[in-house]
């Protein structure tokens, strides 16, 4: 059995993004999580919104946004993003998969949002995540639990990712949901 939790990691801008989302259509299950996508104006990028995959989304973070909370130019809204994250039902069991796009330097400012990483590693519904390369001990002790493996997206493996991952993912979801099997 592979390890229950599916991290996928690389450079900014490599299609970590778009392999999960490649993922949740190949497996054709349902998924509980968010992802987050690029605000652009005028062709420039302003900041951050995290879209739940059935429900809610929010600025996450914005040129505009005056917070103590910064990643370069962008003021992280903390506050906000948390009560995005209480309004998902990550832990309804009628989920063969958790999505998270991502665990990143931003959505860490929130101490919940870490708690319920924490959590969902450890739930009986498989992670599918996006996580930084590069992070501090709190990304870094993620991706070296027993329970993951990590997959490094490059421009090379980008697209043959997707078809490499599929049977583990249709291995995790088995006993998960009738289709699965």
């Amino acid at each position: 059995m592979p390890a229950k939790n599916i991290l996928i990691t690389g450079r900014p801008g490599v299609g970590k993004t778009t392999l999960i989302f490649r993922l949740i259509e190949q497996i054709n299950l349902p998924c509980v999580g968010f992802y987050t996508a690029e605000i652009r104006e005028s062709g420039r990028r302003m900041g951050f919104e995290a879209i739940a995959l059935h429900g809610p989304k929010l600025i996450m973070s914005h040129v505009d946004i005056k917070s103590p909370y910064r990643v370069s130019k962008y003021g992280v809204d903390v506050a906000n993003f948390e009560r995005f994250l209480k309004e998902i039902p990550f832990f309804d069991p009628k989920y063969a998969f958790i999505v998270i796009d991502e665990i990143g330097k931003m959505e860490c400012f929130s101490p919940l949002f870490k708690k319920l990483i924490l959590k969902l590693l450890d739930h009986d519904t498989p992670l599918i995540a996006t996580i930084a390369l590069r992070g501090d001990a709190f990304i870094e002790s993620i991706k070296t639990r027993h329970d993951v493996h990590v997959y490094t997206v490059t421009y090379d493996n980008r697209d043959k990712l997707a078809m490499e991952l599929y049977p583990v993912l249709k291995e995790l979801a088995k006993g998960r949901n009738k289709e699965a099997n």
